[in-house]
């Protein structure tokens, strides 16, 4: 089932993608080592989907989520601000850049698998699966960083990856238990609390919690409207679509993961296509789409103030960042 997840933070993130780059194989394959070094907007999601059975459709709180472009000028500035809060300390990294490797979706409502897969030209490619290029957005490389610059930058130990469970066919990794705080100072030199990622994201006054609010409205709308009679209506006639075709599924999530889970890309393809067929048969994305915005609207009456704050919030951090040089 498609769930959205409260946001992840920063600086657990960054320990975690050190981690994952130190269990890499060193160095890029050879037919990767031209690696892009400069986004390119035109491989960025839309804003509002111009194709497939969300063409056009846009839910209310994401007006409240902060779209992928101004993702980018935020997280921008926070890599440059990284950059060099480390070199103050004699170090000079070459952090990921942001814009590279675009996600699917514009924000973190992902409309277009909101209610399962929905654009029959990429299921004619891929199935379920995103396009090469979207899978890129979540194997960016991490340098792997020394020690001591990890505690600079993060205001944690390194951590080390967790040893593989007995049995594991060798693909298991994980984040290691034993981190600690970072050491007190470098050089003579006092760390941030948090290291450089918690002092950047200090000057752009930025509070995550917001976004992580809007986050889980959206998820809370999810989940009260799910049980709508008109939904499981519109559900039931799409399961039935899907047995006159020869599958069997109870609902658009549990069809996802018998996509994804066919190592037959043939079967993968067939079992989408009709997937979405019978969702515009059954105008099941329509419905739910419908049902979803009522929900979400009074989800934003009632939380108008906490709302509207953290949007104002977020122009705040926008103009702070787009002045970082």
């Amino acid at each position: 089932m498609h769930v959205l997840k409260p946001a992840f933070t920063a600086t657990t993130a960054m320990l975690a993608a050190i981690v994952l780059s130190s269990c890499s194989p060193p160095g890029p394959a050879p037919d990767e080592a031209t690696e892009k070094t400069q986004p390119n907007q035109s491989e960025w999601p839309e804003e509002i989907p111009s194709s497939g059975l969300v063409k056009g459709l846009e839910l209310p709180l994401e007006s409240y989520m902060v779209p992928y472009s101004d993702q980018v000028i935020i997280d921008s500035a926070i890599r440059t601000l990284q950059t060099k809060c480390m070199a103050e300390y004699g170090f000079t990294v070459d952090l990921p850049r942001p814009g590279i490797n675009p996600p699917a979706s514009n924000n973190n409502m992902n409309i277009e698998r909101r209610y399962g897969i929905t654009d029959r030209a990429q299921a004619e490619k891929y199935g379920y699966l995103l396009s090469p290029e979207q899978q890129k957005y979540t194997v960016q490389q991490t340098p792997d960083l020394p020690g001591i610059q990890v505690e600079v930058l993060t205001g944690r130990t390194k951590p080390e990856p967790i040893a593989a469970p007995t049995g594991s066919d060798g693909g298991y990794s994980g984040l290691g238990e034993k981190t600690k705080p970072a050491r007190a100072e470098h050089d003579g030199k006092k760390l941030h609390k948090g290291g450089c990622a918690e002092w950047s994201k200090q000057q752009l006054e930025l509070d995550e919690s917001d976004a992580g609010f809007v986050t889980q409205l959206a998820s809370t709308a999810l989940s009260e409207a799910r049980p709508h009679k008109t939904i499981e209506k519109a559900i039931k006639n799409w399961s039935a679509c899907m047995k006159d075709k020869g599958h069997t599924a109870s609902d658009p999530y549990r069809a996802t993961e018998k996509g994804l889970g066919n190592t037959e890309t043939k079967d993968s393809i067939a079992l989408a296509l009709d997937d979405i067929d019978c969702k515009e048969q059954t105008r099941l994305i329509e419905v739910w789409f419908k049902e979803e915005s009522t929900v979400q609207k009074r989800l934003i009456k009632e939380n108008r103030a906490q709302l509207t704050a953290a949007k104002m919030r977020l122009k705040d951090v926008l103009t702070a960042a787009k002045a970082v040089k």
